[in-house]
């Protein structure tokens, strides 16, 4: 991994935000079990917000390595305010992708300022992992789609001002009929924000119900073509679980791991510190060993991405394994943090409790691992 000097400064840079300016925030966000406006004032104010957008409207065109490295350094921190950031990011990416001239210029005209959040919606009550099988639908009527139906589990949905929204046009059956919407939350008639979800883990990060009561949607927010939403989702969409849940399941992981480190040198038990007791020692050696073999494939992951690869099969398959693998090492090891902080470890007072239960969340959202277990299986055989 032979980081550039743009990337190592962009580190250092967000490592310092995060210690000195986000980690005072994260414990109230968390209790509130909303997202902090300080922390996105934060993210807006040193441009991470904006990060991924092209020069020529302000960003600084991030690739996917680098939107990796600063969503692992932010989740050391704080998981919640990487998923914001990375969310935020996955709009972005995909536009450059997908989205024509004509919207890129508006779209990145406007998330120029550097303060928009943005979503992805695509869950809906009676569908998760079946995504092919989603009601919300898209009649056309003139200039504009009239949108009707309900997305809930819309992270940073209480508080983005565009959100990309997959919905039902008709050109066919599942996956045939799909397609994608750019929605603006301030110039979208019949658009409203539901239900605040009140969740275990990831607390500073919004999630949201979307509600669609004949919401209008101008025809030229339809991104690609009508009927080729399930290609957006299948490449731009399943991206992101390598630089968003991947990544940020990496640096929490490595969070816990020092928070752990640095107890296990302090705490004195038995006439000395911990770490002088074997049964630690193999523990940290263990958790650090996983956390390293979760950095390297995540990074192995974003540099193929990067590349250019053609290769779908093998692009497909590093996604859902870093999505899978460094979330599932996140749960041992912020679960081992906790066991070796003992009974401080499930105070509120220390970190190593919230970590857990982020990490839970990322073993699910986005796909749960059980899914890119299917996927990883499908992609070999």
């Amino acid at each position: 991994m032979n980081f550039t000097d743009e990337q190592k400064m962009i580190q250092g840079m967000v490592e310092k935000l995060a210690k000195d300016k986000i980690a005072p925030l994260v414990k109230e966000a968390d209790v509130a079990g909303h997202s902090s406006p300080g922390i996105v004032r934060l993210l807006a104010e040193n441009d991470l917000l904006k990060m991924a957008i092209p020069e020529k409207y302000g960003g600084i065109g991030a690739n996917y390595t680098t939107i990796a490295m600063v969503v692992e350094e932010m989740a050391r921190v704080d998981a919640s305010t990487a998923m914001i950031l990375f969310v935020t990011q996955s709009l972005i990416q995909i536009l450059k992708q997908w989205g024509s001239e004509e919207q890129k210029d508006r779209f990145f005209g406007k998330m120029s300022s550097g303060d928009k959040v943005n979503a992805f919606s695509l869950t809906e009550p009676n569908y998760g992992s079946e995504s092919a099988a989603i009601r919300t639908k898209a009649v056309l009527d003139g200039d504009h789609y009239v949108v009707n139906g309900t997305k809930i589990f819309v992270t940073n949905g209480d508080i983005a001002d565009f959100i990309l929204v997959f919905v039902r046009t008709g050109e066919g059956e599942r996956h045939r009929g799909l397609s994608a919407l750019i929605v603006e939350k301030d110039n979208t008639p019949g658009f409203s924000v539901g239900k605040h979800e009140d969740k275990l883990g990831l607390r500073g990060s919004d999630l949201s119900e979307l509600i669609f009561e004949d919401a209008r949607v101008p025809r030229q927010n339809l991104l690609g073509q009508a009927g080729k939403g399930w290609d957006i989702l299948i490449s731009g969409g399943a991206d992101m679980r390598a630089y968003g849940p991947g990544a940020m399941a990496l640096g929490l992981a490595q969070g816990a791991l020092d928070y752990a480190v640095n107890y296990a040198r302090e705490r004195v038990q038995f006439g000395g510190p911990l770490s002088e007791l074997q049964a630690i020692r193999f523990m940290l050696a263990d958790m650090s060993i996983q956390v390293e073999a979760a950095r390297a494939l995540t990074y192995r992951t974003t540099a193929l991405m990067d590349s250019g690869s053609e290769d779908r099969g093998l692009r497909s398959r590093l996604v859902s394994s870093t999505k899978c693998f460094a979330s599932d090492v996140a749960m041992k090891v912020t679960t081992d943090a906790v066991q070796i902080l003992g009974g401080y470890g499930v105070m509120k007072d220390y970190p190593v409790e919230r970590m857990m239960r982020d990490a839970k969340m990322i073993q699910i959202f986005d796909g749960s691992n059980q899914i890119q277990r299917v996927i990883v299986a499908k992609n070999l055989l």
